[in-house]
């Protein structure tokens, strides 16, 4: 089986090291040698290591034209040129592994479609989790239930963040330059803060799990920028732990409901213990009750752990074929939940009256109400409503923005008990 790799960046070079490592004992498994026969680069001359040489090339289609290549293994990341060689790949009739998310999320429903006409696969076990098996037991392990709801943490780098801002009470910006020295968080972090990394996964794992056709911009996200070191401390001292939760549910009539947003977690919630760069799926079937998946979602050899098992499979000859519905989701202003909201307002008689007021209006009542003198004229409010319409609270909270009273509205963050 000879497969063609685009991409020796940090996935590449791991899947070039898990082949020649575990190759062996891979073949006795499955009766066939995987060979790496070429691999795309941008500079032929870097020095690397010696496992690749006599394999570079700079033109891709050496690796999309050549008829002995079986399989093509995409980790370049970013949705161009990635998603146009893949599309070329499955056109001249090779399957392809990618690890790559956002290609998947997004043009997932074309690309397989593309893939069952050609009868090749496109395996992505990669995508989602990392080195954490999650695709492949939806597609198989798990084809004999209904599944119902999945909801997980699913980005390394916001778990990480908020894990030290709780442990060492640092805040968001003081955690957010460690983890870029760490090399956690990229130059960049946009799509990992502000949630849009967790979207990506989170609609490829709606599509398998609900088989609905669901889309990142069909996803309401919101990250964890805002989230500051108080809002820890006030979790901490009702009792909760605050992550980035990605949550996905299916209904008696068919709609979903599906969002990215940070949560305050009981500390009986199985996912209250996943720290640092660790990340953790639950699924909920009708037939198999509530699975944890747990494990490092990133990394080089996690990763390519996975995009290895993948190229197996397509030794194996085991389908990577589906085809779905598009997803109907019930917009975020219809979904009902308890919120933990955090104003800076003026500190003097009548103010909070005028809050509950607003929120009474709308038909939103609360658990508990908690006030601190921040300076000598402004006061730090916190509220926990009960269950409460989210559209609900955004108009009250768009109401009491306008208060003259009212300084910032500081902090949103979703309640949940499990």
């Amino acid at each position: 089986m000879k497969i063609g790799l685009m991409g020796l960046g940090t996935v590449g070079k791991g899947v070039v090291h898990v082949i020649n490592q575990n190759g062996d004992s891979i073949e006795k498994r499955i009766g066939e040698k995987i060979e790496i026969k070429k691999i795309l680069v941008k500079d032929a001359e870097k020095k690397r290591s010696p496992l690749v040489e006599g394999k570079l090339v700079l033109d891709p289609m050496e690796i999309l034209n050549d008829d002995e290549i079986d399989v093509v293994v995409e980790v370049m990341g970013k949705e161009h040129p990635a998603l146009e060689y893949i599309k070329k790949a499955l056109e001249n009739g090779k399957s392809v592994v990618t690890a790559n998310k956002e290609v998947i999320a997004r043009h997932g429903k074309e690309l397989i479609k593309l893939a069952n006409e050609k009868k090749v696969s496109l395996l992505y076990e990669a995508s989602v989790g990392g080195g954490i098996p999650i695709i492949r037991p939806l597609k198989q392990c798990l084809a004999a239930n209904k599944i119902y709801e999945v909801k997980g943490i699913l980005n390394g780098t916001t778990n990480y963040i908020l894990s030290e801002m709780k442990d060492r009470g640092m805040s968001f910006e003081g955690v957010l330059k460690e983890a870029q020295q760490k090399g956690y968080a990229e130059l960049d972090p946009t799509d990992d803060i502000e949630g849009f990394d967790a979207a990506r996964k989170l609609a490829i794992l709606c599509t398998l799990s609900f088989n609905k056709y669901v889309v990142p911009d069909d996803i309401y996200t919101k990250g964890i920028s805002s989230i500051s070191k108080e809002d820890i401390k006030y979790a901490q001292e009702l009792g909760y732990t605050i992550k980035l939760i990605a949550y996905g549910k299916i209904y008696e009539n068919e709609k979903l409901e599906a969002w990215v947003h940070p949560v305050m977690i009981s500390k009986e919630s199985p996912l209250n213990g996943v720290n640092g760069v660790y990340n953790a799926i639950l699924i909920e079937g009708n037939a198999v009750g509530r699975l944890m998946f747990y494990g490092q979602g990133a990394g080089m050899m996690p990763t390519a752990s996975a995009v290895v098992a993948d190229i197996i499979d397509v030794v194996n000859h085991i389908p990577g074929k589906n085809g779905y519905e598009d997803a109907d989701i019930i917009p975020i202003q219809d979904t009902v939940s308890k919120y933990y909201i955090r104003l800076i307002a003026l500190d003097k008689p009548g103010v909070m009256s005028k809050i509950t007021g607003i929120l009474g209006n709308e038909g939103i009542s609360l658990v508990s109400v908690v006030q601190k003198e921040v300076h000598e004229d402004a006061a730090e409010i916190v509220l926990i409503t009960h269950h409460a319409n989210t559209g609900r609270i955004f108009k009250a909270l768009d109401e009491i923005k306008n208060l003259h009273e009212i300084y910032k509205v500081a902090s949103i963050i979703r309640v949940e008990e499990d």
